[in-house]
């Protein structure tokens, strides 16, 4: 298999481009950037079989013609809400298959509509898979799965995965993203329809086996796709999990760009700054909230009662935003989906399979089944208790936050 890795000499690129190297599955590896210099840095630690080659994804025709020379395009060039539907019409075109991370809703709703172009082609394109959107979209579906009808979905990460591995007063995609999200409206599901409202509305997440908690609406793919795969879901959200002040910041800087106090540009400058003032390392932020970094919660009904189900992330493939991003994404380019037109992760892959191949690539190559742990309203307070021991990660920061 020959894969092409767009802006593979980023943090993300970086990450998932490591594992695709090291699969059998792929014969040649492309590190596409728009720097050639770096590009080249990067595949020259990966081995022989890859190559670099500077790209600009606005050039459209060497764009096209640069992925038909390879069998799947693997882009993490973002923000997505400038650069995702271009890449992907490129992708339709050239007839070969994607995948990306892209975290921006807006972009998502583009591409989803290309659909039908994809399938004629026969491209089979996955959107989002990444840890949120991506993992968080699977253990939504197996926290519906444990019910016999969910009705409500609550997706959730930590502000502080978004860190990246190195620090930098450049804003990120990452940041742009967010300050993208926090000044405009978001997309979220409210009595079976779509509707935007403000973002950063408080939400209490009441998490089986944990306890209440607080988080913060925020935009992000997956109140849509959940919704378009499961389409009995009555009420969606994502939620950031962060303290208070730092949301309120989070919320000063979107109304500044709101009502033209600030520009995209210097707000996303002024979080890059914050960002960089912030201690290193994440683990006390994390536990900070008292939930699990990445998680999804599902209500509903078990044997006739109403019920709860939350499924959690208990290892981790890095302790990176570029690691727990993009090696994801390489699973998912490696599993090679086969099913033509534009598709969410939770429409393609079984969970149970997926983290079966995640698990390799995580920290201390954890089975499979200590990938994810699952708490309930319906289960004991002992089950609950001793499910959580089994996630050595959840623990380790509950604890620490405790």
């Amino acid at each position: 298999m020959r894969v092409l890795v767009l802006g593979g000499a980023g943090e993300v690129g970086r990450a998932a481009a490591r594992v695709l190297a090291a699969d059998k599955q792929v014969d040649h590896l492309v590190v596409a950037d728009l720097s050639e210099a770096r590009a080249r840095s990067v595949a020259a630690e990966l081995g022989a079989h890859c190559s670099a080659q500077a790209l600009d994804v606005t050039d459209h025709a060497t764009l096209v013609a640069t992925i038909r020379q390879s069998d799947i395009v693997v882009n993490t060039v973002g923000p997505y809400f400038r650069f995702g539907p271009g890449v992907l019409r490129a992708a339709i075109e050239a007839r070969r298959d994607y995948i990306d991370v892209c975290d921006d809703p807006a972009p998502t709703l583009t591409m989803l509509d290309m659909h039908a172009e994809a399938e004629a082609a026969g491209v089979t394109a996955v959107l989002g898979m990444g840890a949120s959107p991506g993992l968080a979209n699977l253990l939504a579906a197996q926290s519906i799965a444990n019910l016999d009808h969910a009705d409500t979905v609550i997706t959730g990460w930590n502000l502080a995965m978004a860190q990246p591995e190195t620090r930098s007063w450049t804003p990120s995609a990452a940041i742009s993203h967010g300050i993208e999200q926090v000044s405009n409206t978001i997309p979220v599901i409210r009595d079976r329809q779509r509707v935007w409202e403000k973002p950063l509305r408080k939400t209490v997440v009441d998490y089986p086996g944990l306890g209440a908690a607080t988080g913060w609406t925020f935009g992000h793919p997956e109140p849509l796709t959940l919704a378009r795969t499961f389409p009995h879901l009555v009420e969606s959200v994502n939620v950031a999990l962060a303290p208070r002040h730092v949301a309120g910041v989070l919320n000063l800087l979107g109304r500044g760009v709101t009502h033209r106090i600030l520009n995209h540009s210097t707000a996303a400058s002024l979080a890059a700054v914050a960002e960089n003032l912030l201690p290193a390392g994440t683990v006390s932020v994390l536990a900070d909230s008292g939930l699990p970094p990445l998680f999804a919660l599902s209500r509903g009904i078990k044997d006739g009662a109403p019920a709860t189900v939350a499924c959690a992330l208990g290892q981790v493939p890095g302790l990176s935003m570029a690691e727990v991003t993009g090696i994801p994404l390489a699973v998912g380019a490696l599993l090679r989906a086969n099913r033509p037109g534009v598709h969410p992760p939770e429409a393609v892959f079984v969970p149970e399979q997926f983290l079966a191949r995640l698990a390799p690539q995580c920290l201390g190559r954890p089975s499979a089944d200590s990938l994810t742990v699952t708490t309930s309203t319906f289960a004991t307070d002992a089950a609950n208790s001793a499910a959580l021991r089994r996630g050595s990660l959840i623990t380790a920061l509950i604890t620490a936050g405790r």
